[in-house]
């Protein structure tokens, strides 16, 4: 297999207490049967917990106020496209087929990141909170 990753945004918090954005990915595939009964195929096993599913919209023209995510979640574009903007001033635009780690808790003043819908449509996320973050470094960056 060419490329065995799976690219996705992680908000972070540095050792000054400020959030911000970088580019990490998800690795390991093998080739495994998946189901029983199917054919082999590429897949990873990234976390394994209890975990809540949560949707969201975002609706055109609202931008949301400083924030920290409420507790660790992979954020998942549906339909539409949203940004978010960290401490550090990065913004980042996603959509559908990219993904987002939200582990900003414990910024400094609980400031966190904002986010909004991008155009003139609704952005639809889904959301998969985690009782902890992944124990990947933030700084294990795809170059």
């Amino acid at each position: 297999m060419k490329n065995d990753a799976v690219n996705f945004w992680r908000v972070w918090v540095n050792d000054q207490g400020g959030s911000c954005q970088s580019l990490h990915s998800l690795t390991g595939h093998q080739q495994s049967v998946f189901a029983q009964g199917a054919a082999p195929i590429w897949s990873a096993v990234h976390y394994e917990g209890n975990a809540k599913l949560i949707t969201l919209i975002l609706m055109p023209g609202e931008v949301g106020d400083w924030h920290e995510n409420p507790m660790p979640q992979w954020i998942i574009p549906l339909r539409g496209r949203w940004s978010v903007e960290t401490m550090d001033g990065v913004i980042v635009e996603m959509g559908p087929g990219d993904i987002s780690f939200g582990g900003d808790q414990g910024t400094k003043n609980k400031k966190g990141h904002r986010s909004w819908a991008v155009g003139h449509i609704p952005a639809e996320l889904l959301l998969i909170q985690v009782p902890e973050p992944p124990p990947w470094k933030p700084h294990s960056q795809v170059t």
